[in-house]
């Protein structure tokens, strides 16, 4: 588990409109890199990109690569959907299918990656995807009720458990916080860093402490007006980034002055 992502000269279009423009940035295993900058910089449109998310949307293109291990996501033939199982993502709101079970939740997409799994294993799987996402003690005794019935904070870890639950390499989290409450943020972050063991981790967050906290790299996108690309400014360390910048655009979003 747990591979190197390598964006080389990316731009990212939807139609004729460019959204992100030249971003080359390399991502190491076993860490947390943190996407920070101000809405619309096109931090969740790159993002998607490295699991090719973004083609839901009609006319949404590349140009460029990414490259997962010198594997080209992108490549001719190369198919979406085993792109996706390789490198997971957990959205912004929490999203458990309301319809299943806890249990269900967390095995659908074993399911829906067509994968035949005795009762066993499959029971097997569901304890060890839910310990993952530190939910299997608050769960446990009750894993046939609605995973919509749980609290908010529960709900994003359900559907952890459920993103690493097909084995995927990467995790990509698109402001897995911004819905919750300080306590179930703390929850998600001591996640994260355990999570960080075995999976290479994207982050998209607005909150500079949570970035502060969590992440080992940091890239900071900018946008130089309404119309135009999303463009990758700086990318360093976390800790050099957020006390000793190169750039002065860096230095002010991170203290605040903008954005």
């Amino acid at each position: 588990m747990s591979k190197r992502i390598e964006a080389k000269d990316l731009n990212v279009y939807y139609g004729d409109f460019l959204a992100v423009e030249g971003v080359t940035m390399n991502i190491e295993p076993r860490s947390v890199t943190a996407l920070i900058g101000p809405s619309g910089c096109g931090k969740s449109t790159f993002i998607r990109t490295l699991n090719r998310m973004h083609e839901v949307i009609p006319g949404a293109h590349v140009k460029g690569q990414v490259l997962l291990d010198g594997d080209n996501l992108y490549g001719d033939g190369v198919d979406p959907v085993l792109v996706r199982r390789q490198v997971g993502m957990v959205f912004q709101r929490p999203n458990p299918f309301p319809t299943m079970s806890i249990r269900d939740n967390v095995l659908a997409g074993v399911k829906l990656n067509n994968r035949r799994i005795a009762k066993s294993d499959a029971e097997a799987l569901v304890e060890k995807s839910l310990r993952g996402a530190n939910l299997w003690n608050e769960v446990k005794d009750r894993l046939e009720l609605p995973g919509s019935g749980l609290s908010g904070g529960q709900q994003q870890r359900l559907c952890i458990a459920r993103a690493i639950a097909v084995s995927p390499e990467v995790l990509l989290m698109d402001e897995p916080c911004s819905a919750l409450d300080p306590i179930s943020t703390l929850a998600i972050e001591d996640l994260i860093g355990e999570l960080k063991q075995e999976y290479t981790i994207v982050i998209v967050t607005h909150n500079m402490q949570q970035a502060s906290r969590v992440s080992d790299s940091t890239a900071f996108f900018n946008i130089a007006g309404t119309g135009k690309p999303g463009k990758l400014i700086e990318y360093d360390e976390t800790t050099k980034m957020f006390s000793n910048p190169n750039e002065k655009s860096t230095e002010d979003y991170v203290s605040g002055r903008f954005g």
